[in-house]
């Protein structure tokens, strides 16, 4: 489905000031999100260490099945407020998330218009989740247009620079397209074996999500199914495809198809929202039904998103982000209780 039509919403938002935060942050601060201080308790990374697929799952080190949790930022162009060293803090050590998603919008006010200043802003945010022991995955996010292919020179020019500085990392995930739609299978694995060697050429051992057709729902959208996948698989190793989900909107039939696919193919849920995929909505007790599913077959995802906005996908009260206090459940929306809730398990 659409990311919460990530898309077209926030032309308003854009205004928000980046100073201060993220890719124009203070050098104290940032100095804070180097050293963040580690928590007693072992962090994921150090428990899973390096990661990779092993036959339909996602495996620790050790060869055993692992269930990332944790949330997506929106585009890193939007909400800098609520991705500081504070609001990561309370990510890896009152959340429990194991994993952050880093949102960077090929186009829509971000990459396209200054790619220097959106691949420092991803590194940098790479370099925070990982000091505080977290897996990262770092998003490509694609949505208009559908084909990936247009914007293929400028996600060579973006993993090659974010591999190349991360290379050494051990926690570091790839999800080479976001959501691709109107293309078919075949197009959208061409766009994969073109941009995988340029991650793995830099990073061998790292897992890399692959997209699926129908703004990543395994084809649920577009009327096909996941078989075309089975069929003909992306010709790598340490592959996951991706689902999109939002429990208002998708109901029985998305979750059935996750169930189905991931008896076949290695599935990771980037992206998913109690929500509908506008932003409103909430029904709890079919997001219940995903959340079981995913922990019962060990399904790694990240919630949709960390935001403040007015929207009811968002897991801050609006405004809260500027407040500066992100623990505990004072600053949340409902959805936010729940999700912090689901994440920490």
């Amino acid at each position: 489905m659409h990311s919460l039509n990530s898309r077209s919403r926030r032309a308003a938002w854009t205004s928000l000031a980046l100073a201060g935060t993220l890719g124009l942050i203070p050098v104290t601060q940032a100095h804070a999100a180097e050293s963040a201080p580690a928590p007693k308790a072992k962090t994921p990374v150090q428990t899973y260490g390096q990661l990779h697929v092993c036959g339909t799952k996602l495996c620790s080190q050790s060869n055993k099945p692992v269930q990332l949790r944790g949330m997506s930022t929106h585009g890193t162009q939007w909400y800098p407020q609520c991705l500081t060293a504070a609001a990561l803090d309370a990510q890896a050590y009152d959340w429990k998330a194991s994993v952050l998603r880093v949102s960077t919008y090929a186009r829509e006010g971000a990459y396209l218009k200054d790619p220097k200043k959106y691949t420092e802003l991803a590194s940098r945010l790479v370099d925070m989740a990982s000091a505080r022991g977290m897996y990262v995955i770092v998003d490509w996010h694609t949505i208009h247009p559908g084909d990936p292919h247009q914007d293929l020179d400028n996600a060579r020019a973006f993993f090659k620079q974010i591999a190349e500085r991360h290379k050494h990392k051990k926690n570091v995930i790839y999800e080479i397209a976001n959501e691709p739609n109107g293309v078919s299978w075949a197009t959208i694995k061409d766009y994969s074996e073109k941009i995988i060697p340029v991650i793995r050429s830099r990073a061998p051992e790292s897992v890399v999500l692959v997209p699926t057709r129908g703004w990543a729902t395994l084809g649920l959208a577009e009327a096909s199914k996941e078989q075309e996948i089975v069929d003909a698989p992306v010709r790598a190793k340490n592959v996951m495809y991706t689902y999109h989900f939002y429990a208002t909107a998708g109901k029985e039939q998305f979750l059935k198809r996750l169930d189905r696919a991931s008896d076949k193919l290695p599935i990771f849920v980037s992206e998913w929202a109690v929500a509908s995929w506008n932003g409103w909505g909430q029904d709890f007790a079919m997001a219940q039904k995903y959340t079981d599913l995913m922990a019962k077959k060990k399904i790694g995802w990240t919630n949709w998103s960390l935001s403040d906005n007015h929207k009811d996908i968002s897991v801050f009260k609006k405004g809260a982000c500027s407040v500066g206090k992100f623990t505990g459940t004072a600053p949340l929306t409902a959805n936010g209780v729940w999700v912090r809730e689901k994440t920490r398990g």
